[in-house]
């Protein structure tokens, strides 16, 4: 049985492709599974490479011919303010889509989908700044250098954070002129055909924005394509190399937002409440399945026992269940498949000779779904797998360190540079630590992600920056454009 009217969708059965709802050409379909209980809930239409070739024809004449990349940053800021209305007077429908797809449980799904239209704000304020600046070169005379659109872009992006991965894409790419195919994972393609709904009644013009849900062959037809002048992938880092290899062969403009193991470096001053606080949401929400979580948990060997005992606790209370139902705090994961690479972990861990604390297994009160109780190891080793490899679920490891320098180098001995974070009451120390850890994003206290300042990673994290002004830069080529004196509209008066 089948339910796609349970987010309102319009066109359930069609791709969004030139402005227009069409047919997918091979009739194929995509089923989407309540993770919760393991039934189907809805299907929509799936995408193949003949598809794809449509969309990027379509995106090809949007750009090359039509007036979006030669409209001012002002003129489109205004469409982007429109699909921020739009936005906002759909965030049930991007909530209930999240949480029947991923299992996060709904009232954080609707907390996230009321902030969703920030992100078109913030890029059309950015917009609206304009793409021109005038600078002296040596000689003399004017330079102005120029933000022009890097063309057509493909957004790939994943099922854990369908929503949010995908605006932190779609919005700085239209605010910089491109043309933009939204691929989403087959899992959860709701948010995107949801968007392209919101394009639709915004007025967005034909071509700038399509939606083609797919499995991995048209994917990867999408990001081979020699019409595509970007591509902009979040996930893994095995599927990050991939698409690395494939554009370098063409110079295809690329950025990777790709997986972590993110160490919380405990100071010996950090209270329980405050470490607790600030690890606990990143192992739990969305049941573990974030590239940013603090899954290695470093603390000092004399706070070992203490920290361990209250770590716990606080995982055994966490009420695990169904994602519509009001009290729980963590839902499942996405997939059989991910249950069973959970699991496949856990079970490494115990051989390895790592402690299991707490969780590992299946909560006694859940029969049907993916479900796993939040599980925490101590005694780890850096070496295990537990601490180097990206679990993508709700288990977190603590590992014993000796000194400041022996935390910093455990930190840092790791393939991934995503994020970290340091837990203590002294800003200085923090700081300094920051400035000593090789990740992208660091936070003292918590975690801090933030779509109007840069994210991305170091090493095997990726390549480039989402969020910020880094983010909508991304998105251009620079220009520089040499002339006796500025033109008339940039002189200022």
């Amino acid at each position: 049985m089948t339910h796609p009217t349970l987010v309102n969708l319009r066109h359930p059965d069609c791709l969004f492709i030139g402005g227009d709802w069409v047919s997918p050409l091979s009739g194929a379909k995509l089923d989407i599974v309540s993770p919760s209980t393991e039934r189907l809930v809805g299907c929509v239409a799936e995408a193949g490479p003949a598809d794809m070739d449509r969309a990027v024809a379509a995106a090809r004449q949007a750009f090359d011919t039509g007036p979006w990349p030669r409209t001012t940053g002002l003129e489109r800021a205004a469409f982007l303010r429109a699909m921020a209305d739009r936005l906002e007077a759909r965030a049930d429908d991007f909530a209930h889509a999240w949480a029947l797809q991923v299992g996060i449980p709904l009232p954080q799904a609707q907390m996230s989908a009321r902030l969703a239209r920030g992100y078109f704000d913030y890029y059309a304020g950015l917009a609206a700044e304009g793409f021109e600046e005038v600078r002296t070169p040596a000689r003399g005379g004017t330079c102005v250098v120029v933000r022009e659109p890097v063309g057509v872009a493909a957004a790939v992006v994943p099922w854990n954070a369908p929503l949010a991965t995908l605006l932190l894409k779609v919005a700085p790419a239209l605010a910089a002129g491109c043309a933009i195919i939204a691929k989403p994972a087959p899992e959860t393609p709701l948010e995107a055909l949801l968007l392209a709904e919101c394009a639709e009644a915004a007025g967005l013009p034909p071509g700038i924005l399509s939606v083609v849900p797919s499995q991995r062959e048209a994917a990867d037809h999408l990001i081979r394509h020699e019409g595509v002048d970007k591509v902009s992938f979040t996930g893994s880092t095995a599927a990050g190399r991939h698409i690395a290899a494939v554009c370098a062969g063409r110079m295809t403009r690329v950025a990777l937002e790709l997986g972590g193991k993110s160490a919380a470096i405990v100071l010996d001053d950090a209270p329980i409440e405050t470490i607790l606080g600030g690890v606990l949401p990143t192992l739990i929400g969305l049941c573990g399945q974030q590239c940013a979580a603090f899954s290695r948990i470093l603390v000092p060997r004399h706070r070992l026992t203490n920290i361990t005992e209250a770590m716990a606790a606080a995982f055994q209370a966490v009420q695990v269940g169904d994602p519509f139902v009001s009290g729980t705090q963590m839902g499942p994961l996405v997939a059989k498949r991910q249950l069973e690479r959970v699991q496949s972990f856990i079970d490494q861990g115990r051989r390895d000779g790592a402690t299991l604390v707490t969780g590992g297994t299946r909560p006694a009160h859940l029969e049907r779904g993916w479900f796993i109780a939040p599980t925490l190891f101590t005694r780890v080793d850096n070496s295990m797998p537990l601490a180097r490899e990206e679990i993508f679920g709700p288990v977190g490891s603590i590992i014993a360190y000796d000194s400041e320098d022996e935390a910093v180098a455990i930190a840092n001995d790791s393939p991934y540079g995503l994020s970290g974070g340091v837990f203590t009451q002294d800003t200085d120390r923090a700081y300094a630590i920051a400035r000593r850890v090789r990740t992208g994003n660091f936070s003292q206290n918590g975690r801090v992600i933030d779509y109007t300042l840069p994210y991305g990673g170091f090493k095997q994290s990726g390549m480039g920056r989402e969020g910020g002004i880094e983010g909508l830069h991304g998105f251009t080529e620079v220009k520089a454009v040499f002339l006796p004196h500025a033109p008339s509209h940039l002189i200022t008066r």
